[in-house]
């Protein structure tokens, strides 16, 4: 261990990974610049000519797609479809995580075999089957909806990884807990989340960033009025093919909110990722 922290520490390696890191953000980058270019400059040229002419770049497109009532529309959805969605993920995999690692109950290998059984199950395969029950509960193109398909389809994975993060606690500690008068509930909440933070947050990002970015699920179950940025950008170039003045800084700026949640949660992430590889 001691010999590959060396190595990685060495002048070449970090620079090395920097290179790698500046050809990562390059596509980034250039995203960035183009959302800042009016439509008639992207047309006479690529993003890298604003290098030069530091005159093209402004905060026009930005202005326009605040203004634009349909995007913001579709932004605040994202957000609704989003933050919803990862709260409940969590809420219920953490519960049912602690209760098959810790509770005794009649059939809980049995269930437990049947969620993970669950993850090899594609997406595709629900989805005209939940869009026929969706429609006849009224329930097919809104939000709650899409919140639901989204829920449904995440819980196995977040309650398999819980789970086994929970079942790696020390069963002693639980014990003393017990034997000091605290209840599951208190056990639970002053004692296994804390500890499953890391975990939890790893969780977290993960989900957050399958549901911002998902666009199939969005395509098939949101209508005109609950679709998020991802079908509203989709919609644009079908639309209008090349208006680049409101495709760029669309897209950057429905990158630009997992990045900041990611870099927000970045410690914990680190930690849950770990978490487990060393005693």
């Amino acid at each position: 261990m001691t010999a590959v922290r060396r190595y990685l520490s060495s002048g070449l390696v970090q620079a090395f990974l920097v290179l790698v890191g500046l050809i990562w953000l390059t596509p980034l980058a250039g995203l960035f610049v183009s959302s800042l270019r009016s439509s008639e400059d992207a047309a006479r040229g690529g993003w890298w000519t604003a290098l030069t002419s530091p005159g093209q770049l402004s905060v026009g497109n930005y202005t326009s797609l605040l203004q634009n009532a349909g995007m913001t529309r579709a932004f605040w959805n994202t957000v609704l479809i989003s933050v919803p969605t990862t709260l409940l993920v969590v809420v219920i995999a953490a519960l049912a995580g602690y209760a098959f690692a810790w509770l005794d109950f009649p059939g809980r290998d049995t269930v437990f075999l049947i969620v993970v059984a669950l993850l090899v199950v594609p997406v595709q395969i629900g989805l005209l089957p939940v869009a026929k029950l969706f429609g006849q509960l009224g329930l097919f193109g809104s939000i709650p909806g899409v919140i639901l398909f989204h829920v449904a389809y995440g819980l196995p994975f977040a309650v398999f990884l819980l789970r086994n993060y929970f079942a790696e606690m020390p069963k002693e500690m639980l014990e003393a807990a017990r034997m000091d008068g605290g209840g599951e509930w208190r056990i639970f909440v002053q004692l296994v989340l804390p500890l499953g933070r890391p975990a939890i947050a790893s969780l977290a990002i993960f989900q957050f960033l399958w549901v911002w970015n998902d666009m199939l699920v969005a395509l098939l179950f949101a209508d005109s009025g609950s679709q998020p940025l991802t079908v509203a950008l989709q919609s644009q170039i079908r639309q209008f093919g090349s208006n680049i003045d409101v495709l760029a800084p669309g897209a950057f700026l429905s990158l630009i909110v997992p990045l900041v949640v990611f870099f927000a949660f970045q410690r914990h992430f680190v930690q849950g990722v770990m978490a487990g590889s060393v005693k």
